[in-house]
């Protein structure tokens, strides 16, 4: 979908914003159930976006049903995308979510073409399918039945426990293709949570969403990501989260330092002096040289992860190994941490360049 010539419009008092210019635009609804949202119905005119060959991961295409997420993460690095919209990167991504209606319809006709070789695809690199909005659209069912007709491998990441929902339709797509499904599950502390991600499910929800998906005979990974540098890093509640993880019966974890790319260091940095001001000075320091935390951090936050994967039964396997056209190890969630950043780095790399 591409998003050129497109305006904000917004009332006198500057509450309400509509987006009269979008092309495929059906119309925007505030429904009561899902209080402070807007979501803009949008027609798209495809649904598959190409991985560039250059890049290492362990993926081909994605699909991104939803544009902006309800999840509200402080963190989240896909905060930018909302600026090629003139929307801006912190409560309009919050708030104002695009809707792709006819994506299972259009990804049908897509698979479908004769040139579709079935390569892996990758949902919830980006933006959330599993984020509240799916409850009221349910994108997602079409989209899974589509790509196990069309024999094409796909893999799952998200947050969201609405992901339960459809259990028996990926389990049912696992017999005719791999699939591959990850929790992502940054913390177990429910207050910072509750800060830091404001519309997800608890963290207790999401260690039960894992322990659903082992019962049902699904292989899960977990996304330990994003750590927190002094808040969510030290040996003792990693320890404990990892073995909360393993307890719920994943197949392999990754752990990622946070990283903070123009837009999202911005609403970060404003949270964190809101909530830990303490903090601010250390996290410029920790962030000076760009999006990527200090190369020690990484390095010894690796090494101090590495024996806690190990004593979990985590360090090995994960949910998607065995997919044809891997490139680049396990996706989602398996094996140590790689420079607790590096396979962050080359997940924004390549949604830079893979836009919604």
């Amino acid at each position: 979908m591409r998003w050129g010539g497109q305006k904000v419009v917004k009332d006198g008092v500057g509450t309400d914003v509509a987006l009269p210019g979008m092309r495929g635009l059906l119309r925007s609804v505030r429904p009561p159930e899902f209080a402070g949202m807007i979501f803009h119905e949008v027609e798209a005119r495809s649904a598959l976006n190409k991985v560039p060959s250059s890049s290492s991961m362990p993926f081909t295409w994605t699909i991104n049903p939803y544009r902006g997420c309800g999840h509200a993460c402080t963190y989240c690095f896909a905060r930018h995308t909302h600026t090629y919209l003139d929307l801006d990167v912190g409560e309009d991504f919050n708030r104002q979510v695009v809707v792709k209606v006819n994506v299972a319809r259009v990804l049908d006709r897509e698979l479908r073409s004769a040139g579709w070789r079935s390569e892996p695809v990758s949902m919830g690199t980006n933006t959330d399918p599993y984020q509240r909005a799916e409850g009221r659209y349910r994108l997602m069912p079409g989209v899974i039945a589509a790509l196990a007709r069309s024999g094409t491998p796909f893999s799952v990441l998200t947050k969201g426990t609405l992901l339960g929902r459809d259990l028996p339709e990926l389990v049912a797509a696992s017999a005719d293709v791999p699939v591959g499904l990850g929790v992502s599950l940054a913390l177990a502390d429910r207050n910072l949570q509750a800060s830091l991600e404001p519309g997800t499910p608890s963290p207790a929800a999401r260690l039960e969403l894992v322990r659903r998906i082992s019962d049902a005979g699904l292989r899960c990974g977990v996304m330990v990501a994003p750590v927190l540098p002094l808040l969510t890093d030290s040996e003792e509640a990693l320890d404990a989260l990892l073995a909360a993880i393993a307890r719920a019966g994943a197949s392999g974890a990754t752990v990622l330092a946070l990283h903070l790319r123009p837009g999202t260091r911005e609403w970060f940095m404003a949270w964190l002096a809101r909530e830990y001001p303490g903090l601010v000075e250390r996290y410029q320091q920790l962030y000076s040289r760009g999006a990527y935390v200090d190369r020690r951090y990484q390095e010894a936050l690796a090494q101090q992860v590495a024996p806690l994967l190990r004593r979990h039964g985590l360090a090995g396997g994960a949910a998607r190994r065995g997919l044809p056209g891997d490139r680049a190890g396990p996706w989602p969630g398996g094996g140590p941490a790689r420079g607790a950043g590096a396979a962050g780095e080359k997940l924004e790399r390549s949604e830079q360049l893979s836009l919604l």
